[in-house]
């Protein structure tokens, strides 16, 4: 029996790469705590930060841009933060990534993050994903819950890194 797999050959790519994708809308501990986590796994994590039609957004796509850089050092050649759109897992393929990391919280988030899995592995089988369970201190947080909190005065330091802290204080009393 024959079979029509081919094996993945990745485009001239001499590094393990991973795509972390996001709306990041702050970016948060939780998400670098996966980052760094995802870094210990991989030579290369491309911080890929999308639009998403259902999410009104408080920051702009290049504000989330310069907020995610501005966590990393200059010169940081195993991080990258991009814009993306279209399918992340063919954005992925043709970046050479072996991986798409996905952070987990709860039992809630992996059944819509299983679909999306099976999904993107039917789409392009020769990109898997990586499932990470988020930092016990990090659980119970998420971007929606910061800027819920944010937006009501609440103390979000510690959160988030601070100068997106400051950046939430600034968007909140503007309003």
């Amino acid at each position: 029996m024959t079979s029509d797999y081919q094996p993945f050959v990745a485009p001239d790519v001499d590094e393990d790469i991973a795509v972390y994708p996001g709306t990041f809308d702050p970016i948060t501990m939780g998400h670098l705590d996966i980052i760094q986590r995802a870094l210990n796994l991989f030579d290369k994590v491309i911080i890929a930060v999308g639009e998403n039609v259902a999410k009104k957004t408080l920051f702009s796509l290049e504000e989330r841009l310069e907020m995610i850089r501005d966590c990393f050092p200059p010169g940081d050649t195993r991080i990258e933060v991009t814009a993306v759109k279209g399918l992340l897992v063919d954005y992925a393929y043709t970046r050479g990534a072996k991986a798409i990391v996905r952070g987990l919280r709860a039992v809630s988030d992996f059944d819509y993050e299983f679909q999306l899995a099976l999904m993107n592995r039917r789409i392009e089988r020769e990109v898997e994903t990586v499932f990470l369970m988020t930092g016990f201190r990090w659980i119970y947080i998420s971007s929606s819950i910061i800027k819920e909190a944010a937006r009501h005065g609440g103390d979000v330091s510690g959160l988030v890194p601070d100068h997106v802290c400051e950046r939430l204080r600034q968007c909140y009393l503007a309003r």
